[in-house]
């Protein structure tokens, strides 16, 4: 037996091979026959040009076009950290989890008061992101209220590059901002060498459901091809309101719109990093919402994430988010499920961990419940270990039928294996009591107070001084 034997990582699959299959099928009959409006003369030369049927705002693209860019979009990005070394290598089913973009509102943990969320507010919670060791990466987490709202997004990214050294994915209102942000992370990685070997930024871009790619979208796809900004495709179709109400048609419509970015930037820029993702749910009919929590959600995010998989491609999820108001049992269990299922289906970057209130509230008390959670989904995600060590024939042989395993030598060397929480409990009642009878949500608040007092490193001075008089000629 191999000593040396790795652990099969647990997984799950939504849809059977035959059912991938249809789906793809289908996804190429809409692109063939239905189309992608877009009303970009640049985007509309550049299909034409490779064979696509453009019809005043309407473009068609033939199943061999599509094909021709999927054999050419690599099936492993890598991000790194702000000092350009690589810290995230997205491929097969290793996954990387990272908090949640752009809330509007802010639920204090001192004060547990909600209200708008601010630019300090964006510190607070990158730096929380850069200290939490589950987080492996970084979003724009709010829209400032506090600056213009001209620049905010800017004001936003900046915040985030700066207190937090881990990769910054980012949504931005145009071109201007996205030429912007790029700028930053070139000076904060030193040259477009150190962002070429591996870039500490990536940004999304959402194709409009139904099957709709907007001029700012096309825009900042063109931008990102040329200076070779990664980017994600995340399209969020709302079933029943924005795409069909049945799954199988939303996942349909939603491969649509994404091999839609994916074919213009692969025709430009052929091995051109693309993230492949969707964000699908559910519109409740009792409710109107776009649910966050529902678990559909994470169905249909799985079901997506086969289809990256089918096309070897990196693959965005979601998971730790809910649709609850404040940091309660429902946000516990919404976060959990969704977690577990985006681990367990392989998804590649899981965005939105930490979110409240169906997209619109961020916590730093849930953020630190949510890390706590990836603890165990990681302890999960590694599996059982099979090799002569862990099989433990002559552990068993040596303790004989009647004795104990605790003060063996083996258990000495291995009981450091399981994972331990940090905010959950263990302890029987009375020792409990002892404690000082501490509730979850008294140590939850105990918790996130001392990760909010984290440090992360700050930046040099001369790269402060080149972020400042780069903000001064923001627009």
């Amino acid at each position: 037996m191999n000593d040396s034997a790795e652990s099969i990582k647990p997984k799950a699959f939504v849809m059977s091979d035959t059912q991938v299959e249809k789906i793809h099928r289908a996804t190429l009959d809409v692109l063939e026959h239905t189309g992608i409006k877009m009303q970009h003369p640049k985007a509309a030369e550049i299909l034409d040009g490779a064979g696509a049927r453009v019809d005043k705002d309407r473009v068609y693209l033939p199943a061999a076009i599509v094909d021709a860019a999927l054999g050419k979009s690599p099936s492993r990005v890598v991000l790194g950290r702000r000092n350009f070394e690589e810290s995230i290598i997205l491929e097969g089913d290793r996954t990387w989890f990272g908090p949640c973009l752009d809330c509007l509102n802010y639920l204090d943990p001192i004060t547990n008061e909600r209200r708008a969320f601010t630019s300090e507010d964006c510190r607070i919670n990158a730096s929380l992101a850069d200290g939490l060791s589950n987080f492996s990466w970084v979003m724009t987490l709010g829209l400032a209220d506090d600056v213009s709202p001209g620049i905010a997004d800017r004001v936003i990214a900046r915040q985030a590059l700066a207190y937090c050294e881990k990769p910054l994915t980012f949504c931005c209102q145009g071109l201007d901002s996205t030429r912007d942000i790029y700028e930053m992370s070139l000076v904060i990685s030193g040259n477009e060498k150190h962002f070429k070997q591996a870039p500490n930024i990536a940004t999304i871009l959402s194709p409009t459901s139904p099957l709709a790619l907007s001029e700012v979208t096309i825009d900042r796809l063109l931008y990102c091809v040329e200076k070779n900004i990664p980017v994600i495709v995340c399209p969020a179709p709302s079933a029943g309101s924005t795409s069909p109400v049945t799954f199988a048609g939303t996942i349909v419509q939603a491969n649509a719109e994404s091999l839609s970015c994916l074919v213009i930037a692969q025709i430009l820029r052929p091995g051109f990093p693309i993230i492949f993702g969707a964000m699908p749910s559910i519109m409740d009919m009792a409710t109107t919402i776009f649910s966050y929590g529902a678990p559909e959600l994470s169905l249909m995010s799985g079901a997506f994430c086969q289809m990256a998989k089918y096309y070897k491609l990196p693959s965005f999820g979601t998971g730790g988010c809910s649709d609850a108001k404040y940091v309660d049992a429902q946000a516990a269990v919404e976060a959990t499920f969704s977690l577990l299922s985006s681990s367990l289906t392989g998804a590649n970057l899981i965005h939105d961990c930490g979110i409240l209130d169906h997209g619109s509230v961020a916590s730093p008390a849930y953020n630190v419940l949510i890390d706590e959670v990836l603890g165990m989904v990681k302890s999960y995600e590694q599996g059982i270990i099979l090799n002569d060590d862990t099989l433990a024939l002559d552990v068993v042989e040596r303790v004989g039928p009647g004795g104990h395993f605790l003060e063996d030598e083996h258990t000495l060397n291995n009981f450091r294996g399981v994972w331990y929480p940090q905010l959950f409990e263990r302890l029987d009642y009375d020792r409990w009591l002892e404690k000082g009878a501490k509730h979850f949500e008294e140590r939850l608040f105990e918790k996130t107070k001392q990760a909010m007092a984290y440090t992360p490193t700050p930046l040099a001075p001369e790269v402060v001084r080149e972020l400042d008089r780069l903000a001064k000629h923001w627009k």
